[in-house]
């Protein structure tokens, strides 16, 4: 599943570098993960690099986008080759 950043984001930009996908981008008022992009970090990191470093815990699993594990690694080399 991807994540996404909730209400609470303060938009401090701490989660967008360390996205490995690039799939983090400064939206109107809060911080926002394209879905098609979130790997949850599978392929690249143990755990969620955003929810990881988010000082305020915005960054959550998003239920409207459930994907199993091995659906994730295959994004994830689709992204990077």
């Amino acid at each position: 599943m991807a994540f996404k950043i909730t209400e609470e984001c303060i938009n401090c930009g701490a989660c967008e570098p360390e996205c490995p996908n690039q799939a983090i981008a400064a939206g109107d008022t809060i911080y926002v993960i394209d879905p098609e992009k979130c790997t949850e970090c599978v392929g690249s990191h143990p755990e969620s690099q955003c929810a990881a470093v988010c000082p305020v815990a915005a960054c959550v699993p998003d239920p409207d986008h459930v994907e199993s594990k091995e659906a994730l690694e295959a994004k994830y080399k689709k992204l990077h080759g």
